[in-house]
């Protein structure tokens, strides 16, 4: 039986690349792409813990100092849905920009998966993503003026 199927599995410029590796030696190149897929999953494994603890310890964090009744994430002074201006100039022009338009778009999206007004701020927080995370904690972010 041929095992011609593994380039429109995966594509043959995506398995070249393990056949280059293996010297053209098609059951090698296999068994690495397998590999790869299995090591893949193993950090995918450990990285879901991560981004479940990081979150947890964001919110956490916020919510200790948080002066509202209202849950941090759905207050609408929140920081994660308060526009954050920047102005910066381009060829002498001065640009402004609102920073945080990802992340107030990844929180309403969030809220709309849960229900909007029955979302819970568990829920939310689950929803949002490693990037949200990630996008919420740049420099930009972080400053004040």
């Amino acid at each position: 039986m041929s095992d011609r199927w593994i380039e429109a599995w995966l594509g043959a410029a995506r398995f070249k690349r393990y056949l280059d590796e293996c010297a053209g030696d098609r059951g090698r190149a296999l068994a690495l792409y397998e590999w790869n897929v299995e090591l893949g999953q193993a950090l995918m494994h450990d990285i879901a813990h991560f981004e479940v603890a990081l979150r947890n310890v964001y919110d956490t964090t916020i919510s200790a100092s948080w002066p509202h009744r209202t849950h941090w994430l759905l207050h609408p002074e929140s920081p994660a849905v308060m526009p954050i201006w920047r102005t910066k100039s381009v060829k002498g022009a001065k640009r402004g920009s609102d920073v945080n338009f990802l992340t107030r778009k990844n929180v309403d999206e969030a809220i709309k998966k849960c229900g909007y007004g029955n979302a819970n701020p568990g829920k939310v927080i689950a929803e949002l993503t490693f990037g949200f995370w990630r996008q919420f904690t740049t420099a930009s972010m972080e400053k004040s003026v």
